[in-house]
């Protein structure tokens, strides 16, 4: 495999709490120490990735975290004002448009303008340029929402063009859909944990990427991870209370084994496996361990 960091954007999505914004900030930091210039999102989610890089909130405006490292949470309202205005070109246009009350009240109900705008707003870093003509970012890393939210959040542009009447609208909706749908540009990264539900999610967000959105799940990988360390007579020479916890690690490996034989039969991509941390605190010492474990997927074998 030539690596993720030739592709354009990267999807890290998953079951809620599997640690897909852990993989995100761990997969930006390696992305940007390889001399990558990479900016990271937050889909309208309380900030998190920055927290755990050791910065502090950047909001919805694109922010410099590091060397090569750029951060921005993307939320409805902002990403609405910035995508308008990129149709519309004009602020006093967009003021008498969409800071009118009334239409800001009926667009509350229209549940695919805040996936558009959202989604929109992370499309046009992708493919934003700088004077010289090269990109802004070489890379852009979406931590998506959650699994059935992922496929619903993008599905949007396929959604419009097949609603909506040819026009700006419809041209805006078919740019995104190309770069989602491209496998050159775009790749998808599945989240999950040694669990029966999240490995069971993930092998329903795949098999979601590849039928109803078209965007094209690279590898997954397996958070959480316990190798087994115990034989059989290794737990029995232990004292009881020792026992007891070998006894559970040995549960746990258990567990683990079973998750990634499920994953690799089910998903038939390469998984990579992060282990289980112990930390006092979970913050910027503990990505840089996942980001290690994690440099395979960027460009090698697991």
């Amino acid at each position: 495999m030539a690596g993720l960091l030739d592709k354009r954007l990267i999807i890290v999505s998953g079951k809620g709490g599997v640690g897909k914004s852990t993989v995100s900030a761990a997969l930006a930091l390696a992305s940007a120490r390889q001399g990558r210039r990479t900016l990271v999102c937050e889909v309208n989610a309380t900030e998190r990735i920055s927290h755990l890089l050791g910065h502090a909130d950047v909001g919805p405006e694109v922010g410099q975290l590091e060397q090569n490292l750029w951060a921005v949470d993307v939320r409805p309202q902002e990403s609405l004002r910035e995508y308008a205005l990129m149709v519309l070109k004009f602020k006093t246009v967009y003021k008498a448009v969409f800071e009118n009350r009334v239409v800001r009240y009926f667009l509350r109900f229209l549940p695919s303008v805040q996936e558009l705008v959202m989604l929109g707003k992370i499309l046009y870093h992708a493919q934003e340029q700088r004077p010289d003509g090269s990109w802004r970012f070489d890379t852009i890393i979406m931590d998506a929402p959650a699994t059935g939210h992922a496929i619903t959040f993008l599905s949007v542009p396929q959604v419009l063009l097949d609603t909506v009447p040819p026009g700006a609208l419809a041209d805006q909706a078919r740019r995104m859909r190309d770069l989602l749908v491209d496998p050159s540009k775009t790749a998808a990264v599945l989240v999950s944990l040694p669990e029966d539900m999240p490995v069971n999610e993930t092998l329903d967000l795949a098999q979601g990427l590849r039928e109803k959105v078209r965007v094209t799940p690279y590898a997954a990988v397996l958070n959480a991870f316990l190798p087994p360390r115990f034989s059989p007579e290794d737990v029995a020479a232990l004292p009881p209370p020792l026992a007891a916890w070998a006894k559970s690690h040995v549960e746990r490996a258990r567990t683990s084994a079973e998750a990634l034989e499920r994953l690799s039969k089910g998903l038939k991509l390469p998984i990579y496996k992060v282990p289980r941390l112990y930390k006092d605190s979970f913050g910027r010492q503990a990505i840089e361990e996942v980001a290690r474990h994690l440099e395979g997927l960027l460009g090698g074998a697991p």
